[in-house]
């Protein structure tokens, strides 16, 4: 594990990601024309929603993920059908991220008023749900019941994750194990269903389809955790939300979990800020000190880099090309962006 830390904290994250994305660049550029084409609509107020939400931007990571798995397993995304289930992918994330704002009364989201704080979430609620629907209808035209299953499968376990954390909210004694079933849930099988289609469109073989997988349930894992650092360690500008907002909506992430563990008193502190609703009678930095001192924060990047190493060595079971090397060093960038 330290070996893996040791490895890539050299390595800026803003270069890695440029690296990796500048392989699909012109398929991303096809990516993201194919979204502003499939978020039109001859009803105006879509037209405008799906304009404000593609002006947010976003990283567009799990697209990216689609195209490069399916780079390495020796398929062609340029082609048109390779596109469209990378769009697919995006469309379905910007839904999940419509829908949780909404049942988070978030305000922001990346550095522009969310669309429930802009539009309402009546107007929310309505174009997450288009957004789900037209991704369906996009995929459909795949004819493939094999991607079909699989997203009908995601969609699901997405909004079983949503419910499952909804019974979580303002509680103190979550487990690991509780956290780790949401985040899966909620992120990794995302991120796994993006490199399994990818793996399908290029015609992989069995074991090549479970290993990208299981790459995407691992990196899609060690994603999540690294935002879970950044929720505490990160400032405002970075983030593009409110640093600290996981504890403001009631919810207990890993370091959190960690430190009630180690410390049973600092349950009355975490219930006082999600009751409050603010950092103001106990500070964000007094939290993050009792963190770093435990070393927990520490103990949470250990966790982020083991998956990521698990998520490599899914990886050998593909040909050594420069988009296997592409993926190889996707988690080093999701976990460098949080220190």
């Amino acid at each position: 594990m330290q070996t893996f830390s040791t490895q890539f904290a050299r390595q800026n994250p803003n270069i890695a990601a440029k690296k990796i994305f500048s392989l699909i660049k012109d398929e991303m550029a096809l990516v993201e024309a194919e979204f502003e084409r499939q978020a039109s609509s001859n009803i105006q107020i879509i037209n405008y929603l799906g304009d404000y939400l593609r002006a947010s931007g976003g990283k567009r990571v799990r697209p990216a993920l689609l195209l490069l798995s399916n780079y390495a397993s020796g398929g062609n995304p340029a082609k048109e059908n390779i596109v469209r289930l990378a769009t697919v992918m995006e469309m379905l994330h910007t839904a999940t991220l419509v829908h949780d704002d909404i049942i988070d009364n978030a305000d922001t989201r990346r550095n522009r008023a969310s669309v429930n704080a802009r539009f309402g979430n009546q107007a929310a609620v309505l174009m997450g749900d288009w957004l789900y629907m037209s991704a369906f209808e996009t995929s459909l035209q795949e004819r493939s019941l094999e991607i079909l299953d699989i997203l009908t499968r995601l969609t699901r376990k997405m909004t079983e994750g949503e419910l499952i954390q909804l019974t979580t909210l303002g509680k103190t004694d979550i487990t690991e194990e509780e956290y780790f079933d949401i985040l899966r849930r909620k992120t990794a099988y995302l991120f796994s269903a993006c490199c399994e289609i990818g793996a399908i469109l290029g015609n992989a073989s069995e074991d090549e389809q479970s290993a990208l997988r299981e790459y995407g349930l691992n990196l899609g894992t060690a994603f999540q955790l690294a935002d879970d650092l950044l929720d505490f360690t990160a400032e405002e500008e970075i983030l593009g939300k409110a640093s600290g907002a996981d504890l403001l909506e009631g919810k207990l992430t890993l370091p959190l979990i960690l430190l009630v563990k180690e410390d049973a008193a600092v349950k009355s502190d975490l219930e006082r800020i999600m009751h409050d609703g603010d950092y103001e009678t106990i500070s964000r930095r007094m939290l993050l000190k009792k963190l770093e001192n435990a070393g927990l924060l520490a103990e949470t990047r250990d966790k982020a880099y083991s998956f990521a190493n698990k998520a490599i060595k899914n990886l050998e079971q593909l040909p050594k090309t420069e988009y296997r090397v592409a993926l190889e060093e996707i988690p080093s960038y999701m976990i460098e962006r949080a220190k």
